[in-house]
């Protein structure tokens, strides 16, 4: 979904958005019943906040914990990742009670060096509405806002 701007290349060197830290738990991915069903007994599952998320067990002294579906050679899902994994660094967060905006991770080195401009205008090609139509169908994938996420578009819901 991201190739015109960021290159599987780029991600497979970086992986940051598939390792967490204790802070990070609201970014783990949301897992569609359908991609729960493909994965029983390959994966652990976890309710968390009212959506089924990767389990991701911390052990004592650990401060950083990977997906499960990472891989030397990176995701094992391929084309199957979860919709939050196919659109990161862009999230669909809650501004306030009706408007949610598309936001972008800071943490993201290559993405955070493009000009804001350009993920306008990125998101602008098709990217935005996807979004926002998932969120529509899938309100789950809404996270809350996050400070210092910059907000690229915005929309009533």
């Amino acid at each position: 979904m991201l190739k015109k701007i960021l290159s599987p290349q780029t991600c497979a060197k970086c992986r940051v958005c598939c390792v967490f830290d204790r802070s990070d738990i609201w970014e783990i991915p949301v897992i569609s019943d359908e991609l729960k069903s493909k994965l029983s007994g390959k994966a652990e599952f976890v309710e968390r906040d009212g959506v089924c998320t990767f389990a991701m067990p911390f052990k004592d002294g650990e401060e950083l914990v990977s997906c499960p579906m990472l891989t030397g050679s990176g995701c094992a899902l391929g084309d199957d990742k979860p919709f939050d994994c196919k659109v990161w660094p862009f999230r669909v967060m809650r501004l306030d009670k009706s408007t949610v905006g598309i936001t972008v991770s800071p943490v993201c080195e290559h993405i955070s060096s493009l000009p804001l401009s350009t993920l306008c205008e990125f998101l602008q090609e098709g990217l935005a509405e996807e979004m926002f139509d998932k969120a529509r169908l899938c309100p789950e994938i809404i996270k809350p806002y996050q400070e210092g996420y910059p907000i690229l578009r915005i929309k009533n819901m």
